[in-house]
């Protein structure tokens, strides 16, 4: 597999990559990993990785060979487009020393691994399958990054390089699928292989949790969880925040914009802004909460699904959803039943969503009920992970011992 993005990371599509892995070694599967150093979401180096060049590891069975990048503070086109360079230079000049594979696996919004990943493929004469997780050349034009028009033609060429040179392409979300054939993919060669959900459900009383994080009884209080990206224009929640003191705001994690927000709501007192929650601590902080918002830009429509979702289903708590009505992400939503969906970059409709829920708790409570059930019957580990282990049997030809 080449994923940048891997364990210890614990946001985004690291879990993911690092669930297959350790999956397919469980199996009895000698597994490789190409991925980069530990950065992410706060795009900063884990501090034991800082000054590492090359390094190889063993996590639970798998083997991970890491190589050095650039890792941007500030998330720019230019900047962005040397992270990926440097990504592909570095891996395309020391693979990963190792028997020949079976096939190669590609976890992409990583532009560079997918096209490290095609090659080595192409090097070993075997399948290469890479995993749509998000659409970068979509992303970079829908995104707002500071540059991203010529991102955007960039991102695209080095997508479609990769893609179309896949036995079989995995779609996290079929609203993927018409820019993927766009790129020059047959559209038999698509399967959608959904993300499940890669936490377990709460374990402590949500009383317990609130009292310790400080949040009262009778306070209503609004949680967004994960990367603080532009994509997610958590701008929103600062502004739904400003309107209504007595509901509190809390965001949990770190990302590119994480400085920037806590400028802009300073002179907000019912606003934090919080570390990402340690694994084990994670399911119950997200379970305290009264309401799990997630946020995109108006723009976004057809480039990602937050790896979020699954993990909000799992709490059991309504999600409000401030995004795009055609999106995927919207889909998703209204799919779980979990949840309502509000106009995106609208602060008061996203505030009076959250009012309505806190008036009416039994229909709230509902709403979150609906989430691990929506989980357990389409969004199980289980059930991903033989997704994807059927994804790659398809390309081998049938089944493997």
């Amino acid at each position: 597999m080449v994923s940048t993005n891997y364990a210890p990371e614990h946001a985004g599509i690291g879990p993911y990559a690092t669930q297959i892995a350790e999956h397919w070694a469980s199996s009895g599967h000698d597994t490789h990993v190409l991925a980069g150093m530990p950065h992410y979401p706060a795009w900063s180096l884990e501090p034991e990785y800082k000054g590492a060049w090359r390094r190889t590891e063993r996590r639970a069975g798998v083997t991970v060979h890491r190589r050095a990048h650039t890792v941007p503070e500030r998330q720019t086109a230019v900047k962005r487009a040397l992270f990926e360079g440097s990504i592909l230079l570095h891996g395309a000049v020391a693979p990963p020393r190792m028997p020949k594979p079976h096939a190669v696996m590609a976890q992409m919004p990583s532009l560079a691994g997918g096209v490290l990943a095609a090659r080595l493929a192409a090097r070993w004469k075997v399948p290469f399958v890479p995993v749509v997780q998000d659409l970068m050349g979509a992303a970079a034009a829908q995104s707002g990054i500071s540059g991203g028009d010529k991102a955007a033609a960039l991102a695209g060429r080095a997508e479609a390089y990769a893609l179309k040179r896949a036995a079989l392409v995995g779609v996290i979300h079929e609203t993927f699928v018409d820019r993927v054939v766009g790129m020059g993919v047959a559209p038999e060669r698509i399967r959608v292989v959904p993300n499940w959900s890669h936490v377990q459900g709460p374990t402590k009383p949500r009383g317990e949790t609130r009292h310790h994080l400080g949040w009262a009884p009778d306070q209503t209080v609004v949680l967004h969880s994960g990367n603080m990206g532009l994509k997610q224009g958590l701008e929103v929640l600062v502004g739904a925040a400003r309107l209504d003191p007595r509901v509190r705001f809390v965001l949990m994690g770190d990302g590119s914009q994480r400085a920037a927000l806590a400028d802009l709501a300073a002179d907000v007192p019912n606003l934090d802004i919080i570390p990402p929650a340690a694994d084990g601590e994670f399911p119950d902080i997200l379970a305290a909460a009264d309401v799990l918002a997630v946020t995109q830009h108006a723009a976004v429509l057809d480039m990602s699904v937050p790896s979020k979702l699954t993990s909000y289903f799992q709490a059991g708590r309504p999600v409000v959803a401030s995004v795009a009505a055609q999106g995927g992400t919207a889909q998703e939503v209204e799919r779980s039943g979990a949840g309502v969906l509000v106009p995106p970059e609208d602060p008061e409709a996203l505030l009076g969503a959250v009012r309505a829920l806190a008036a009416d708790p039994e229909g709230a409570d509902a709403l979150g009920a609906a989430g691990p059930v929506h989980v357990a019957a389409h969004l199980s580990r289980e059930a991903g992970l033989a997704r994807i282990d059927a994804l790659i049997d398809e390309a081998l030809g049938g089944p493997q011992s």
